[in-house]
């Protein structure tokens, strides 16, 4: 990697807390030189109290370009933004934030990295039945994209009863497809997917019945330390089709830094209003 420091040296930071678990900035800063960028990618470690200061005071650093941002500031990143997409304002989460002619512009590209990752292993999702668990920000974006994609029936398990609840009935919103809330028995559905932090950094535990698995369900998992975790090496045990967190980071990072160079804008729609 040929880093260039000097004056034209454009910025991104990666922005969570704590930070010290992200592993994008290497990889985005390898991809933006790559396509002869003069950038770096810098992790900034922001309590949550400080994050909508410090996204004011790096849009007035004209030489930062972009945002990426993770837990736990996905959120409140949204109505920090001077606009945002309109599946960011569904969702009610961003996490990146690029450079526009009023500000900061905002998306929320989880869930599409999610999906692409689970399409990229030839796992079909129109007409099926797919269970998440997990109902917070990454939850949401991709039981988002799971029924844009056409999935038949969704059914939501968190151990938030009220969060479970308000979810269902913001995705039946929609109108694409069944949204239900669920326990975390899979039994019955043809795609299993955690949104859930269980799992990640040697937790024995996982938001599914492993027992329930069965070979023919396809499953998929956001936690990418480790890459294996209990779910997944259970999947892979009974033969499952399965996507790992790092698939999913790949294919997150690779729409992250298209739409920071405004390679891949497509969002269905700009709002004027983040809130």
């Amino acid at each position: 990697m040929d880093i260039q420091l000097n004056g034209s040296t454009r910025l991104y930071f990666v922005v969570g807390h704590p930070i010290k678990q992200v592993k994008s900035p290497a990889g985005v800063t390898q991809e933006l030189i790559e396509k002869g960028l003069n950038a770096l990618v810098s992790p900034a470690d922001v309590a949550p109290e400080h994050f909508p200061d410090f996204v004011e005071n790096t849009k007035n650093m004209i030489n930062t370009d972009g945002l990426i941002v993770t837990v736990p500031h996905k959120i409140t990143a949204l109505a920090c933004c001077d606009k945002v997409t309109d599946r960011a304002k569904f969702i009610g989460a961003v996490n990146t934030i690029r450079r526009c002619e009023s500000g900061w512009e905002g998306d929320m590209l989880d869930g599409t990295g999610m999906v692409q990752a689970i399409k990229s292993k030839n796992i079909e999702l129109e007409n099926k039945r797919a269970i998440l668990a997990g109902a917070g920000g990454a939850g949401k974006a991709i039981a988002y994209e799971l029924l844009i994609s056409g999935v038949a029936e969704l059914a939501i398990f968190d151990l938030d009863a009220a969060r479970q609840q308000q979810l269902v009935k913001h995705l039946n919103a929609l109108g694409q497809g069944k949204v239900v809330a669920h326990d975390n028995d899979p039994s019955g559905f043809d795609v299993v997917v955690n949104a859930t932090p269980m799992g990640m950094n040697g937790d024995p535990s996982a938001a599914f019945q492993l027992d329930k698995l069965t070979a023919e369900m396809s499953v998929a998992d956001v936690v990418t330390s480790p890459e294996n975790t209990p779910f997944v090496c259970q999947a892979l045990e009974l033969g499952c089709t399965t996507v790992k967190g790092t698939d999913m980071f790949e294919k997150v990072r690779d729409l992250m830094i298209d739409y920071l160079l405004e390679n891949n804008h497509k969002s269905g729609g700009v709002n004027d209003d983040a809130a």
